[in-house]
């Protein structure tokens, strides 16, 4: 039994070991790598430029105060070596109540004094530090506004979110007290430096010999604890992603009862991360002792040469309080300072991961002397365009396309043939490769964003509706639009009636993504968006994949009204929808095979006949 116990162990763990094994190489990330760079000091300056607005308004206030509470601090050992040597046990005389009580009054008001310029000092400062990160993350949220869709094609959205969220709070003690606490410690080491040499050199000297040890410690350890708390920032920022991830797909996952793969996933993530935060907690709390020990054999070459001092008549017991009171306060801020450089380190970890994105340049933006586009028509020509969203893949094959204004344009083939890339080209979410995209004559790449996109209107599959009202997620076509044009938009789509039915009409409160609403609501919303914003261009996109046959029916009306007078492109698995278009474009593998009418089309024995009874082949 015994035997068979042992075996049934030994088999558990490597079962358990195997399981193991196999979670760290199937997990293996491919995000956000570990940033290993010296430490660069360019970007220290870059960070704590973030400072300089604030610092001509506040930091002559916050420095005085910092000024006067270190002088009041280093005052009171010498009053206490004063209350020793002359009042309590004088060399002549008896000893002085009188000069002790006064004496100790002067230190109590040193206190009161040093405690109100603590107070305002930590008051301004904070203001400071909380400015300087709303600055930080504003940066940083309009930067990502601006990246391009390749940038977000590349990482996950947690990944994203980590850096506005996690990354730039971990820099609000650096900048609320970290700054200040640093001059505070230098300034106090100067003083308390030039006092011991004053009250004995010998002694002083002897004492500081322990702080080029302090030093090559710290130095040795920096690197280590730098790519430590990289490390933790990135598995924080991996959890953030698959966090993100586990939410919206958890319909998937529990539909397909994948609940305890992705618990083992996520648990082998989390234990990973936990043991990145002790590591990197280990190595800081490594200074602590290591300051200390270094401070004990101060202390002893203190008390020895010290004693000796008194012996000999150089030092008075007074002096030596007041010089073991100062060593105290030397090791305190030398501690800090190295607590503060740990503090620095992971700083320095989140900054770099925050400057990495704002260094990230749109790969899409406007060119130099690029100008507004004026009202359009639409005339759009594709010319001998090739495109490619990994280098050497092209996506699209030498298109020639064209488009007269208030044309209605279907785009149909099959999954990866090149219609949603088509669509993404005219409003230059990406830049192609070659070949020209013109919009009235004009080339799309000479011409601003800002100016090319507002002329187009976007109705996707997959709608978003923002957290708000019914009324705020239409007028998002518009923000300037009445809220008459907002229910004369949504009647034009059939919308009005279910809104009108919903508890508070349009002002009913949705949360995001619109999930107390189905599909075809959505998608109805999405519409009356779209027609709100009055673009020369509109682009649908599967937009009407889910909706059911009668709303369609209701859509395929409110569409007349909608195309009408506009240049649109279609995009649609279900041909039946597209069969009214002015001209069909038929792609596979990023070329054009066929062009036409849907007469024109079917009337030929070619890719469009095969797709519509592939289509009728599963009805």
């Amino acid at each position: 039994m015994k035997l068979e116990a042992k075996q049934n162990t030994a088999s558990g763990a490597k079962r358990k070991a195997a399981e193991q094994k196999t979670l760290d190489e199937r997990f293996v990330y491919k995000d956000d790598d570990v940033i290993d760079k010296a430490f660069d000091w360019k970007q220290f300056t870059r960070l704590f430029s973030y400072m300089k607005p604030y610092a001509k308004q506040m930091l002559p206030l916050v420095s005085i105060m910092m000024i006067l509470g270190t002088i009041t601090k280093l005052t009171v050992p010498f009053l206490t070596s004063l209350a020793i040597d002359r009042a309590i046990a004088p060399k002549v005389g008896n000893p002085s109540l009188t000069l002790l009580y006064s004496l100790t009054a002067g230190v109590i008001v040193l206190y009161l004094i040093q405690w109100i310029a603590g107070v305002y000092r930590i008051k301004y400062t904070n203001i400071i530090g909380q400015r300087v990160i709303y600055d930080l993350r504003s940066d940083l949220f309009k930067h990502i506004q601006k990246l391009s869709f390749n940038f977000f094609d590349k990482r996950p959205a947690g990944s994203v979110l980590v850096r506005v969220t996690n990354d730039i709070n971990s820099l609000q003690d650096l900048f609320t007290n970290g700054v200040v606490n640093l001059m505070i410690d230098c300034v106090q080491l100067l003083g308390i430096t030039i006092i011991l040499l004053l009250i004995n050199w010998k002694l002083g000297l002897a004492v500081m010999v322990t702080v080029p040890i302090m030093f090559f410690i710290s130095t040795k350890l920096r690197q280590k604890i730098r790519i430590a708390w990289q490390d933790v920032r990135m598995k924080n920022s991996r959890i953030n992603s698959h966090l993100n991830e586990s939410i919206q797909g958890i319909r998937v996952t529990q539909a397909y009862t994948q609940e305890r793969e992705n618990m083992n996933y996520f648990d082998f993530m989390n234990t990973d991360s936990k043991k990145s935060w002790n590591k990197a907690s280990a190595m800081n709390q490594a200074f602590g002792p290591m300051i200390e020990i270094t401070g004990g054999f101060g202390t002893m070459i203190l008390f020895w040469l010290g004693a000796y001092l008194i012996q000999s008549g150089e030092l008075t017991v007074g002096l030596l309080v007041a010089f073991s009171s100062y060593v105290s306060n030397f090791w305190d801020p030398i501690n800090r300072l190295g607590q503060m450089y740990n503090q620095l380190l992971v700083a320095m970890a989140s900054s770099e991961r925050i400057f990495e994105y704002l260094d990230e340049q749109p790969s899409v933006q406007d060119n130099p002397g690029a100008k507004p586009l004026g009202t359009i028509r639409g005339d759009i020509n594709f010319n001998k365009v090739v495109f490619e969203y990994e280098k050497g893949r092209a996506a699209l094959k030498g298109i020639d396309l064209d488009v007269k204004a208030g044309q209605s344009i279907a785009l149909v083939g099959h999954t990866g043939s090149g219609k949603s890339t088509i669509i993404n080209l005219i409003g230059r979410f990406y830049d192609i490769k070659s070949g020209r995209i013109t919009i009235d004559g004009e080339d799309i790449r000479e011409v601003t964003l800002d100016s090319l996109r507002r002329q187009i209107g976007i109705v996707l599959q997959d709608t978003f509706i923002f957290s708000g009202t019914i009324r705020d997620n239409i007028r998002f076509g518009r923000l300037d639009a009445t809220d008459e044009e907002v229910e004369n938009a949504a009647k034009a789509v059939d919308a009005h009636d279910f809104i009108m039915k919903l508890p508070g009409g349009y002002e009913t409160e949705v949360e995001e993504r619109g999930s107390a609403l189905s599909m075809g609501q959505r998608q109805l919303l999405s519409f009356a968006r779209a027609l709100l914003a009055n673009p020369r261009i509109l682009i649908l996109d599967e937009a009407t994949a889910s909706i059911d046959t009668e709303t369609e029916l209701k859509i395929q009306e409110a569409l007349k009204i909608l195309l009408q007078g506009r240049t649109s492109f279609i995009v649609a698995h279900r041909l039946s929808t597209i069969r009214h278009a002015d001209k069909i474009v038929v792609l596979d593998h990023g070329e054009i095979k066929e062009e036409g009418t849907h007469r024109e089309l079917t009337s030929r024995d070619g890719v469009y006949n095969g797709l519509i009874e592939a289509q009728f082949r599963f009805l």
